[in-house]
């Protein structure tokens, strides 16, 4: 069974397709770095405009990779998954169309997935032997969040963001000390040549609550910054090696916070399996500490490669063959979008 897949949810236009729901045949995705670097930060205007651009270009490269013709997509194809939500209204809104449209004119049935669920399945496309359940950290530019996947279709939410996300936090830590934008790369590049010991950032950790804040890392970043260089001026005075040990220690006390938090979460729950999702997830530390925490603890561990971490359409026609499969989706339905979209159980 072959599902294509529509993501549109932020800055990545993406359509792939799927053969049940475990291997990926095609995964075409249009980044939007370059649009948004400028400022910083995604501008959901221009994000809806360039996916606008790019939705029908990415569509036939992901057919030519998969080596379909139009013709043929109503034989080949059994069902169009797309992100319902949650992420930009304009952008969701650019992928919603482009499903309505092919469910239309081919007649396959539409099946709305919930970009959480993406992040949370994205593993399963390169481990065959990944099962549920398992519990799953979310770390990405929006969310930061634990789950425990029962099963296919069956969630228990037990850790959420309340302020700063992980990945939000990467982004305005390296806007502060001018290094770029994403903030997750660029930190993790530069923290390779820090000392991450230096300054003993505070740990979020929350006890004994399994959410997530980082605001107030972030804040104790601005204050260290402002004492060593003067608020006005940001970090214009800080020297290269200055601004890599500050993006290592907080990049560590951020690692720390994650490893601990899932860690615990595990043993509370019983868990034996740790998944990671997420943009976050593409971070060298965070990878190479869960897996050796995880091995310490006698845990499994299951990481996406990097290219499935990011924001990927592979990963929506992944849960929209568990969700089409299990429920059994009438042809041509109408969804509205959600921006604020909240993962619930099918």
């Amino acid at each position: 069974m072959l599902i294509l897949g529509i993501e549109t949810s932020c800055d990545e236009t993406s359509i792939a397709v799927v053969s049940d729901g475990r291997k990926v045949i095609a995964n075409a995705v249009a980044s939007q770095i370059n649009i948004h670097s400028r400022y910083s930060g995604v501008v959901p205007e221009l994000a809806s405009r360039a996916h606008l651009e790019n939705i029908n270009l990415v569509f036939e490269e992901a057919l030519n990779n998969a080596k379909i013709n139009k013709k043929d997509l109503a034989k080949k194809i059994s069902a169009v998954s797309y992100t319902r939500g949650p992420g930009l209204a304009g952008a969701l809104l650019v992928g919603q169309i482009t499903a309505q449209t092919l469910s239309f004119i081919y007649k396959l049935p539409l099946v709305d997935v919930n970009h959480l669920e993406g992040h949370l399945y994205a593993a399963l496309l390169e481990h065959k032997g990944l099962r549920p359940p398992y519990l799953c950290l979310i770390a990405s530019g929006g969310h930061t969040e634990l789950v425990i996947v029962k099963g296919y279709g069956k969630y228990n939410l037990i850790g959420a963001t309340r302020d700063d996300a992980a990945g939000e936090a990467f982004d305005k830590v390296s806007k502060l000390l001018g290094l770029g934008y994403p903030g997750g790369p660029v930190i993790d590049n530069i923290s390779k040549k820090g000392n991450s010991s230096r300054i003993r950032f505070p740990r979020p950790f929350l006890w004994p609550s399994w959410d997530f804040s980082f605001s107030g890392l972030k804040t104790a970043v601005v204050n260290h910054v402002k004492s060593v260089s003067g608020y006005k001026e940001r970090a214009k005075n800080l020297s290269r090696k200055e601004k890599a040990d500050i993006s290592a220690s907080f990049q560590d006390a951020v690692v720390e916070t994650l490893i601990e938090k899932t860690i615990k979460a595990a043993k509370r729950y019983k868990m034996n399996t740790v998944v990671l999702g997420g943009g976050v997830s593409a971070n060298s530390e965070l990878r190479s500490a869960v897996l050796k925490r995880c091995r310490k603890e006698g845990l499994k561990a299951y990481l996406p490669s990097l290219e499935l971490c990011t924001d990927n359409a592979a990963m929506i026609a992944c849960a929209g063959y568990y969700k089409f499969k299990r429920l059994g989706i009438k042809k041509v339905i109408e969804t509205k979008i959600e921006p604020n979209l909240k993962l619930q159980s099918w």
